[in-house]
């Protein structure tokens, strides 16, 4: 409902029905329709020439704009300029004398308007009702550097920026294949943010592209600050807590979606990209595991998954056991336990709850605090108030150990998001078990993963492929076997096209 009251908001006071119309042959006419339609923007830059044959305005916005390629190779050739008069078309004499790439004729308000707002150069001229769109856009953005939120110790140090054009170019410089297809849109009724999809033609399959393309444009809205709005309308279920789709700032990682068949798709002023369709345990591979040994990637996949399930789980059963399953916990350290909750005045779910909220509550705090002492306030915070609530007999030293050992598994996970999975589900699971105990748990995780069995991710099943089970794939699900040993791809990729490694007969002579 919100959504559509901003839309028919919009519609109502948008731009007047005179941006649809054609030129006029007065270009002094068309310049005071621009500025009207602009506002008079304070950054609109308009310059008119003079020779002696024509009179031409130069319209950009500055800032967006490359200015120095204005002056050099616009203005400056327009200045110089002499009419030839054997030249049939002044517009295709122009074109030969701008020494700008890009150069495009259109004939209506709403064309330069567009062009001019997203950093174009219009140059009108005077008795002609059409004008030139010549290339100029200059969007300034940070530089290229390390990744901050998924870092490995080996492998390639570059990451994203907000500058579109770069991130394509550094999926470029790694996949340097005419198949490489760079399909572009834009979203939004009011920011116009361009929009990309990429995939590799003859290995992603057509239908998944097609519904790609079907889902991003039935997208209406305002505005798209961040890919997170493109996955939020893209999706399959918008009710579910899992992620089905994949985000990340690192280009060898699309670089590697891209080869198995999945499609990447990247918006305008944000540094990550969304990569579709994706799998549960796509979520927990990281890219540090294809630049190890094969048993240690193996290992460390491993390890990521047990981290995921121990911060899901470990509260929920502690709780669960002492609070209804007695007899399961060793004698010695039952007593130990209850000597710790002996002056402890809550039961043991309210004792977790304390924990867990305020250990949320010193993490967030953490990443909003300046970076200079964001770290040191969450890790002063939890080592004070932890010792602190023992000492004054709200928590026993058990649970801030649970706690402490839940928070750190969930820091092990490769994906933010499924993290984020671990910390919700882990509350909900917390509540089944002091009432139910381990049945209750049970039954929870029974109804977890029916609703994992029944999600999709643009038509690939979510656990694919585990469930359903397919043997020829499970090398690179649990276990990393050697890239050798990976011949085909996995099952987003076409099936005309699943073998990547050609392997030559050992029996073969020179």
């Amino acid at each position: 409902m919100w959504k559509k009251a901003r839309l028919k908001q919009h519609k109502g006071s948008g731009k007047s029905n005179s941006s649809n119309d054609p030129l006029n042959k007065n270009f002094n006419e068309n310049v005071a329709q621009i500025k009207e339609e602009l506002g008079e923007a304070a950054d609109l830059i308009v310059r008119f020439i003079k020779n002696k044959d024509n009179n031409f305005a130069v319209i950009h916005i500055d800032g967006i704009s490359n200015t120095q390629d204005i002056n050099e190779h616009i203005i400056e050739p327009l200045i110089t300029y002499k009419t030839n008069p054997n030249s049939i078309s002044l517009k295709d004499e122009l074109e030969q004398t701008i020494t700008i790439s890009n150069i495009k004729v259109i004939n209506t308000f709403s064309d330069i308007l567009s062009a001019i707002t997203s950093g174009n150069t219009v140059i009108l001229i005077d008795g002609d009702p059409s004008a030139l769109i010549l290339d100029t856009k200059e969007i300034q953005s940070r530089s290229i550097n390390e990744p901050t939120t998924q870092t490995v110790i080996r492998g390639p140090k570059d990451c994203f920026t907000e500058n579109l054009r770069t991130n394509t170019s550094l999926i470029r410089a790694r996949i340097q294949s005419p198949n490489l297809r760079l399909y572009s849109m834009e979203i939004g009724e009011v920011t116009h943010t361009a929009v990309e999809i990429m995939y590799i033609k003859d290995i992603a399959q057509e239908s998944i592209v097609r519904e790609v393309k079907n889902r991003l444009q039935k997208i209406k809205i305002d505005g798209i600050l961040e890919s997170a709005y493109i996955e939020s309308f893209i999706q399959d279920n918008q009710k579910t807590p899992f992620p089905t789709v994949q985000n990340t700032e690192r280009p060898d990682v699309v670089v590697g979606n891209l080869l198995e068949g999945r499609v990447a798709i990247f918006v305008g002023g944000t540094p990550y990209a969304l990569i579709v369709p994706v799998t549960f345990t796509q979520l927990f591979q990281s890219p540090e595991d294809y630049y190890q040994n094969q048993y240690i990637g193996s290992m460390l996949r491993i390890l990521r998954l047990g981290a995921f399930f121990l911060a899901l789980y470990a509260p929920a059963l502690y709780v669960a056991m002492i609070t209804h399953h007695h007899a399961l916990v060793p004698s010695v350290l039952l007593v130990s336990i209850a000597a710790q909750r002996e002056a402890i005045p809550f039961p043991a779910i309210i004792e977790a709850f304390i924990m867990e909220i305020t250990f949320e509550v010193l993490r967030e705090a953490g990443i909003r605090m300046p970076r200079a002492i964001g770290p040191a306030l969450s890790i002063v915070g939890a080592l004070i108030l932890g010792q602190a609530a023992v000492e004054a007999g709200f928590v026993s030293a058990a649970m801030v150990i649970i706690v402490s050992v839940t928070a750190i598994a969930s820091f092990a996970l490769p994906n933010y998001n499924i993290g984020i999975t671990a910390r919700t589900l882990r509350f909900i699971l917390l509540i089944v078990a002091s009432y139910s105990g381990l049945y209750g748990v049970l039954i929870a995780s029974l109804i977890i993963g029916m609703h994992m069995c029944g999600l999709n991710s643009f038509g690939v099943p979510y656990l694919a492929p585990i469930a359903p089970f397919r043997l020829n794939e499970q090398k690179d699900v649990l276990f990393r076997f050697s890239i050798t040993n990976m011949v085909n791809r996995p099952s987003p990729a076409n099936k005309k096209n699943k073998v990547r490694l050609i392997k030559e007969n050992e029996g073969d002579s020179e």
